[in-house]
């Protein structure tokens, strides 16, 4: 028997009205009242976002709301059931009104055909023949036509909810062909059905939850074992899985048949200065998830919670995401995975978060042939606020396209995507984050002082420098790229050229060419860095300097090594006084990056004075150093799969990224092939100059 103080459904969660009766025969009992229009609103909101609350999401809402639990409790079983009444009711409509339509449509074929004049001739009506054949023909046609759009208004109506009239114009209703390429609403939602949906069938909700639940059993009794299952293959303490032992335990159906597929996996562990707890957060956050590796993740999206988890520890969230992964340079392409991610609490402080691609979502995900076996990670809160993450990444993948020569050593031996990347990655964020926000950090000696005495000013400064990488890194993927070999001045990899029209906030409005490429260089990864690092050799190779010394005026530490900072430097050219140049630098034991923008000094002013420097329009350029993946570089791999390459010396891989604004919204110009020109001339002229300052070889 329901409550008899829950509220009613069909008025928006009002209760109801209590009988003269029963108000005689429960003297004495607590009379229950209308919910407050504040409650209702309250409870409308969170109902939209989950229809079926759990006990400890009731009990927090009683408590918020000051209703009994057992009043929350129905209200939402009574909401659910109006809701699923009136939907049914508009179905019924919808499908009464449908037959309508039909019934006059053919009626109107009928009738058309009457007066049918025979297109040969231009003669009389057809005989009653050629008109019975003509009907029969139509009708065909008509119930093809019905049947495609009995199945498009299916999937809608099983995947977000709605019939596909709710999206077409009724003039396209009879060829939803047709009305998917007029409307783009049903363009972008039928592709994505399968994870856009608002309410997921409980059968395939426990599918998901099966395949979340059995991945993580893998990944954790992956995590626990050592030998046989996982082997080391080089000096730098690298393990990869020995597949004939792991065959024996877990069974692993391949994805990709062609000959360039392989398995790639890796296992790596690390110390990060974040709680177990916040960090969880953000990897089940998909933007926090972006900000914490902004130099391997370029894009993320949570496409559907099916779980939040336990409030406090997150203990069962599940949620199906998309990602695209990529290597910091233009000649390798981007990885993209469909996947469902699983938040698991083993014990008090300890976590594991799994990632396996989603079976349903096949098709896709085989497009971009890429398959995420189960991967992720196992976080463990340590005192002082640190935590010990051991993370590890299993991926089958199919390179149809072959990686290019100078990153092929890179790529194959997980030295791009693996195991130490993301942890190398994570501690160096996690330690920028804890600097960000110290109230005091290490400042060199040589720091020029007063420049930004605020802490205020340094966060600001340093949220700004984080997003000019993050904008930098995202342009390297080089998306809808064209390639321009025409314009090549010299004998190295080829200019990457991408052209988009940029409305994004924090940039510069209009048309912005950026060209990127990759060089290989026979020095060390360090002895490059500082040479490009070193404000007394910048004129040497910046082009914007005009051959001038600059100087810096201001240092941020953003870490304990002295290659993580930030600094603002300005250069002596006599024209452009009002010009800074905002520069960031950052280095972990795998990689190393140098990101800089011109900025004027008004709005640098504005960040460093600590106010929101979020709308500070900005449009970086600069370099990616890493080692070149070779067996004797000491960041390879013994025994792992080499380029043809082989016997060349270990040196490093350089990558030069530049973005040229073309054309603003109030002066549009078309593009063309001297801004394409400039830009490439620009990157060209820097290599030439690198080359010649350091007086390596390079190819």
């Amino acid at each position: 028997m329901e409550y008899s103080g829950a509220s009613g459904a069909a008025s928006g969660g009002d209760e109801q009205a209590i009988s003269n009766s029963a108000r005689r025969k429960g003297k004495g009992k607590k009379a229950y009242h209308r919910h407050t229009p504040i409650q209702i609103h309250q409870l409308e909101v969170f109902f939209k976002e989950c229809p079926h609350p759990d006990e400890s999401q009731r009990n927090r809402l009683s408590r918020e709301l000051g209703l009994e639990s057992k009043q929350i409790k129905f209200w939402f079983q009574n909401k659910r059931t109006q809701t699923k009444t009136q939907s049914e009711r508009r179905d019924n409509s919808t499908l009464r009104a449908e037959n309508e339509r039909i019934q006059c449509e053919n009626l109107a074929i009928r009738e058309a055909l009457k007066n049918v004049i025979c297109p040969a001739c231009g003669g009389p009506p057809f005989g009653e023949e050629e008109r019975q054949h003509s009907l029969q023909k139509l009708q065909l046609e008509n119930a093809q036509l019905r049947q495609e759009h009995d199945k498009v208004s299916a999937l809608l109506a099983k995947y977000v909810g709605k019939p596909v009239d709710a999206f077409l114009n009724p003039i396209n209703i009879r060829n939803p062909a047709a009305a998917l390429q007029l409307n783009p609403i049903i363009a972008d939602i039928l592709p994505l059905a399968p994870y856009q949906r608002q309410v997921i069938p409980e059968m395939e909700k426990a599918l998901m939850m099966e395949t979340a639940a059995a991945a993580l059993d893998e990944l954790v009794r992956l995590l626990r074992i050592n030998e046989p299952i996982w082997i080391k293959v080089s000096s730098n303490d690298r393990f990869v899985i020995h597949r004939d032992s792991y065959e024996k335990i877990f069974h692993r159906s391949s994805h990709f048949n062609s000959p360039g597929a392989r398995v790639e996996s890796s296992k790596d562990s690390g110390l990060v200065t974040m709680n177990g707890l916040e960090l969880v957060d953000m990897l089940l956050d998909s933007d926090k998830w972006t900000d914490l590796f902004p130099s391997i993740v370029t894009k993320a999206n949570t496409l559907q919670v099916l779980e939040h988890g336990m409030i406090g520890n997150r203990n069962g969230a599940l949620q199906l995401m998309y990602g695209q992964m990529h290597v910091a340079s233009p000649l390798v392409p981007t990885r993209e995975f469909f996947f469902l991610r699983h938040c698991h609490l083993i014990e008090a402080g300890l976590w594991a978060i799994v990632d396996i691609s989603y079976e349903s979502m096949k098709d896709r995900v085989l497009h971009y042939r890429c398959w995420r076996l189960p991967s992720g990670c196992m976080i463990q809160e340590m005192p002082n606020g640190c935590s010990k993450v051991t993370w590890i990444e299993h991926v089958e993948v199919d390179d149809r396209n072959q990686t290019h020569r100078l990153y092929r050593d890179v790529v194959r031996t997980c030295s791009a995507y693996g195991a130490q990347q993301w942890i190398a990655t994570l501690e160096r964020m996690c330690e920028r984050m804890a600097f960000s926000t110290a109230q005091t950090v290490p400042v060199p000696a040589y720091e020029p002082g007063g420049v930004i005495s605020l802490p205020e000013g340094r966060r600001s400064l340093m949220m700004l420098g984080h997003r000019m990488v993050k904008n930098f890194c995202a342009i390297l993927s080089m998306t809808q790229k064209l390639d321009f070999p025409q314009l090549s001045e010299m004998n190295n990899s080829g200019i990457r050229v991408a052209v988009r029209n940029n409305t994004e906030p924090g940039q510069p409005n209009g048309l912005v060419v950026s060209a990127a490429t990759s060089v290989w260089i026979a020095l060390q990864p360090q002895s490059i860095f500082n040479f490009l690092r070193d404000e007394k050799t910048r004129a040497q190779w910046d082009i914007l300097s005009s051959g001038n010394e600059v100087q810096e005026v201001g240092h941020i530490s953003n870490g304990t090594h002295p290659g993580n900072c930030i600094s603002l430097i300005q250069p002596f050219i006599p024209t452009e006084s009002n010009m800074m140049l905002f520069q960031e630098s950052c280095i972990d034991p795998l990689g190393m990056m140098i990101v800089y923008a011109p900025i004027d000094f008004p709005s640098l002013s504005v960040a460093i004075s600590g106010e929101d420097s979020s709308d500070i329009s900005i449009l970086p350029s600069g370099f990616v150093i890493s080692r070149d993946g070779h067996p004797d570089s000491g960041a390879a791999n013994a025994g792992a799969p080499t380029s043809s390459n082989s016997k060349r010396s270990p040196g490093s891989l350089l990558t030069v990224a530049f973005q040229i604004l073309v054309s603003t919204p109030s002066s549009p110009t078309a593009l063309n092939v001297e801004s394409v020109a400039t830009v490439n001339t620009l990157i060209n002229s820097t290599i030439q100059r690198i080359q010649r300052a350091l007086d390596a070889n390079m190819e």
